[in-house]
Protein backbone atom coordinates (compact mmCIF):
# COMPACT_ATOMS: atom_id res chain seq x y z
CA UNK A 1 0.00 0.00 0.00
CA UNK A 2 1.08 3.43 -0.98
CA UNK A 3 0.12 6.80 0.58
CA UNK A 4 -3.66 8.15 -0.83
CA UNK A 5 -1.12 11.62 -2.00
CA UNK A 6 0.34 9.49 -4.43
CA UNK A 7 -1.25 9.62 -8.27
CA UNK A 8 -2.64 6.72 -9.47
CA UNK A 9 -0.30 6.67 -12.66
CA UNK A 10 2.84 7.13 -9.92
CA UNK A 11 1.52 4.75 -7.79
CA UNK A 12 0.44 2.23 -10.69
CA UNK A 13 4.33 1.17 -11.06
CA UNK A 14 4.57 0.01 -7.19
CA UNK A 15 1.33 -1.76 -7.80
CA UNK A 16 2.56 -3.47 -10.81
CA UNK A 17 5.61 -4.68 -9.28
CA UNK A 18 4.03 -6.58 -6.12
CA UNK A 19 1.07 -7.74 -8.59
CA UNK A 20 4.21 -9.62 -10.85
CA UNK A 21 5.42 -11.93 -7.94
CA UNK A 22 1.30 -13.37 -7.69
CA UNK A 23 0.27 -13.18 -11.18
CA UNK A 24 2.85 -14.60 -13.19
CA UNK A 25 -0.15 -15.56 -16.20
CA UNK A 26 -1.07 -11.79 -16.68
CA UNK A 27 -0.33 -10.84 -19.91
CA UNK A 28 -2.79 -7.53 -20.50
CA UNK A 29 -4.10 -4.89 -18.80
CA UNK A 30 -6.93 -2.41 -19.53
CA UNK A 31 -6.79 1.18 -18.26
CA UNK A 32 -8.07 4.37 -18.58
CA UNK A 33 -6.39 7.67 -20.20
CA UNK A 34 -4.96 8.49 -16.71
CA UNK A 35 -2.36 5.81 -17.15
CA UNK A 36 -1.28 6.81 -20.74
CA UNK A 37 2.53 7.62 -21.34
CA UNK A 38 5.22 5.79 -19.82
CA UNK A 39 3.64 3.35 -17.39
CA UNK A 40 3.13 1.40 -21.13
CA UNK A 41 6.54 1.27 -21.51
CA UNK A 42 7.70 0.40 -17.95
CA UNK A 43 5.17 -2.80 -17.73
CA UNK A 44 5.78 -4.27 -20.89
CA UNK A 45 10.13 -3.60 -20.16
CA UNK A 46 10.18 -4.33 -16.46
CA UNK A 47 6.65 -7.21 -16.42
CA UNK A 48 6.09 -8.15 -19.65
CA UNK A 49 2.75 -7.00 -19.76
CA UNK A 50 0.84 -5.12 -22.61
CA UNK A 51 -1.55 -1.76 -20.99
CA UNK A 52 -4.51 -0.84 -22.80
CA UNK A 53 -5.93 2.25 -22.92
CA UNK A 54 -9.46 2.95 -23.48
CA UNK A 55 -10.00 6.35 -24.19
CA UNK A 56 -13.13 8.69 -24.91
CA UNK A 57 -14.06 9.45 -28.29
CA UNK A 58 -12.49 12.69 -29.28
CA UNK A 59 -15.12 15.55 -28.81
CA UNK A 60 -17.87 13.31 -27.61
CA UNK A 61 -19.66 15.35 -24.89
CA UNK A 62 -21.90 13.09 -21.94
CA UNK A 63 -21.94 9.47 -21.16
CA UNK A 64 -20.25 6.85 -24.00
CA UNK A 65 -20.15 3.38 -23.60
CA UNK A 66 -16.61 2.53 -23.59
CA UNK A 67 -14.78 -1.52 -24.79
CA UNK A 68 -13.61 -2.73 -21.62
CA UNK A 69 -14.43 -0.46 -19.11
CA UNK A 70 -18.13 -1.64 -18.52
CA UNK A 71 -17.08 -4.66 -17.07
CA UNK A 72 -15.23 -2.81 -13.90
CA UNK A 73 -18.17 -0.90 -13.70
CA UNK A 74 -20.55 -3.25 -13.81
CA UNK A 75 -18.79 -5.31 -11.33
CA UNK A 76 -18.82 -2.32 -8.82
CA UNK A 77 -21.82 -2.21 -9.46
CA UNK A 78 -22.27 -5.44 -8.23
CA UNK A 79 -20.73 -5.10 -5.06
CA UNK A 80 -22.29 -1.65 -4.14
CA UNK A 81 -25.67 -4.21 -3.89
CA UNK A 82 -23.75 -5.58 -0.63
CA UNK A 83 -24.89 -3.81 1.84
CA UNK A 84 -21.55 -4.16 4.49
CA UNK A 85 -19.28 -2.50 0.98
CA UNK A 86 -21.70 0.05 1.12
CA UNK A 87 -19.47 2.35 3.01
CA UNK A 88 -15.86 1.95 3.96
CA UNK A 89 -16.24 0.83 7.38
CA UNK A 90 -12.88 -1.34 7.86
CA UNK A 91 -10.04 -0.08 9.37
CA UNK A 92 -7.84 -1.94 7.95
CA UNK A 93 -7.51 -2.39 4.56
CA UNK A 94 -7.50 -6.54 4.31
CA UNK A 95 -10.19 -7.04 5.80
CA UNK A 96 -12.18 -4.52 3.37
CA UNK A 97 -10.67 -6.72 0.41
CA UNK A 98 -11.68 -10.02 2.33
CA UNK A 99 -15.77 -8.66 2.29
CA UNK A 100 -14.88 -7.73 -1.74
CA UNK A 101 -13.70 -11.39 -1.78
CA UNK A 102 -16.96 -12.58 0.46
CA UNK A 103 -19.18 -10.22 -1.92
CA UNK A 104 -17.90 -12.11 -5.02
CA UNK A 105 -17.95 -15.33 -3.76
CA UNK A 106 -21.79 -15.13 -2.30
CA UNK A 107 -22.38 -13.37 -6.13
CA UNK A 108 -21.18 -16.72 -7.75
CA UNK A 109 -22.48 -19.38 -5.29
CA UNK A 110 -26.01 -18.13 -6.37
CA UNK A 111 -25.36 -17.79 -9.74
CA UNK A 112 -24.10 -21.50 -9.81
CA UNK A 113 -26.61 -23.04 -7.96
CA UNK A 114 -29.66 -24.42 -9.22
CA UNK A 115 -32.78 -22.84 -9.19
CA UNK A 116 -34.81 -24.16 -5.75
CA UNK A 117 -38.30 -25.97 -7.08
CA UNK A 118 -40.22 -23.62 -4.11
Amino acid sequence: MHSAGIQDRDGARWVLGQALAKWTRLLWIWADGGYAGALGAWAWQACGWFIGIVKRSEGKKGWELLPHRWVVERTFAWLDRSRRLSKDYEFHTRTGENWVRLSMIHLMVRRLAPPSLS
